[in-house]
C-alpha cells in the first residue's frame, strides 16, 4: 500500500501540545506535513499559560527531521484566531489543514453550572472553532483546496451528565462542520467531524482502570485520513475509539402523512412515526437540506393526490 504522505502542505492544529492534538501533529509532520503546533499551554480548566508544551512538540518533530512552528495565540477570540491562521502564512506561505482541537473541562450539573464556566467551554470549544474555520475558510475557497477536521465527541451525539457546557459546544461543531463541507464543496474544500476517545488529561476525575488500550496514537490515523487530499468524504463524522473506527450520522424515519394533525393522532401514530425500519439519510453536502425538503414535500404531494 502505498503511503499517504502530506508533503508540501501546511497543517494548522489547535491544542497540539499535548494528548491528542500532539499525536495529530507528531503523525501529520512524520508524513512531511509543515505543522503550526497551537497551544497556549493552560491547565485542564483553561488557567494559566505556558508555552513549553507547543514548544515541546516543534522540537520532537525538528528533531526527527519535520519542520514545524509553535504559536500560542488563542482561539477564543476572533483575533487569536485569526493570529493562528497568520502564523501558518507568516512561516510556510499557505494554510492547507485546520484541525481544531483544542479544548477544556468545567464540570457542573445543570442545576448548578455556572454561566462562568459556560461560557468558558463554549470559548474554547465551539467559538474556538468557528475563529479558526472563519480565519483559515476564504484562503483555502481561494487555493481552491482545504481539509477542516473539526473534533466533536460522544457527549456531542448523546449528552453526558454534569458536562452541559461540552455536549452543546461538541454538538454546535458538528453545524458548523456541515456548512462548511457544503460552502466548500465548489472549492475543493472538505470538512469533516472526528469523534475521538482517547485517555488523556481531558479524562482526569475519572476511573479508567477498566478501559482497554485508549492511547491518543490510535486515534491519529483516522484525524490524519481526513486531514489528508485523499480522503473521499465531506460533511460526515468519523469516531474513532479504542481501535474502533466507525461513522456517525443522523438520520430520519420516513414518517407518516395525513393532511392535517391533532395531539391525539400523533398520539396514536406515535409508533409508524418513530419506526425505524426504513430510514431517510441525508448528506450535508452538496445539497442535503434540500434533498429533505423535496422528499417530504413529495410525500406531502402524493399523500394529498391518494385523498
Amino acid at each position: 500500500m502505498t503511503e499517504l504522505r502530506f508533503d508540501g502542505r501546511v497543517a494548522v492544529i489547535t491544542g497540539a501540545g499535548r494528548g491528542l492534538g500532539r499525536s495529530y501533529a507528531l503523525l501529520l509532520a512524520s508524513r512531511g506535513a509543515k505543522v503550526v503546533v497551537n497551544d497556549l499551554g493552560v491547565g485542564l480548566k483553561g488557567e494559566g499559560a505556558d508555552a513549553g508544551p507547543a514548544e515541546e512538540v516543534v522540537r520532537e518533530i525538528i528533531a526527527a527531521g519535520g519542520q514545524a512552528v509553535a504559536c500560542t495565540d488563542t482561539v477564543t477570540t476572533p483575533a487569536g484566531g485569526q493570529a493562528i491562521i497568520d502564523t501558518a502564512i507568516e512561516h510556510f506561505g499557505r494554510i492547507d489543514i485546520l484541525i481544531h482541537n483544542a479544548g477544556n473541562v468545567r464540570r457542573g450539573s445543570l442545576k448548578e453550572l455556572s454561566y462562568d464556566d459556560f461560557e468558558s467551554v463554549l470559548d474554547v470549544h465551539l467559538r474556538g472553532g468557528f475563529h479558526a474555520v472563519r480565519a483559515a475558510f476564504p484562503l483555502m475557497c481561494a487555493a481552491k483546496y482545504g481539509r477542516i477536521v473539526l473534533t466533536s465527541s460522544i457527549n456531542g451525539l448523546y449528552g453526558n451528565p454534569n458536562v452541559v457546557n461540552y455536549s452543546m459546544a461538541k454538538a454546535g461543531l458538528i453545524g458548523l462542520s456541515n456548512v462548511a463541507a457544503i460552502e466548500g464543496a465548489v472549492d475543493g474544500v472538505k470538512s469533516n467531524i472526528i469523534i475521538p476517545a482517547a485517555v488523556t488529561r481531558m479524562a482526569e476525575g475519572l476511573d479508567t482502570s477498566a478501559y482497554p488500550p485508549m492511547d491518543p496514537a490510535l486515534v491519529a490515523p483516522a484525524a490524519g485520513w481526513l486531514a489528508h487530499e485523499t480522503c473521499s468524504i465531506t460533511g460526515e463524522m468519523l469516531i474513532s475509539v479504542a481501535g474502533r473506527v466507525a461513522r456517525a450520522y443522523a438520520a430520519e424515519t420516513e414518517g407518516v402523512y395525513r393532511p392535517s394533525w391533532s395531539i391525539e393522532d400523533i398520539a396514536e401514530n406515535i409508533g409508524a412515526i418513530r419506526d425505524t425500519s426504513n430510514p431517510w439519510l441525508f448528506a450535508p453536502a452538496p445539497s442535503g437540506h434540500l434533498d429533505h425538503l423535496r422528499r417530504s414535500f413529495k410525500m406531502a404531494t402524493d399523500g394529498a393526490a391518494k385523498t
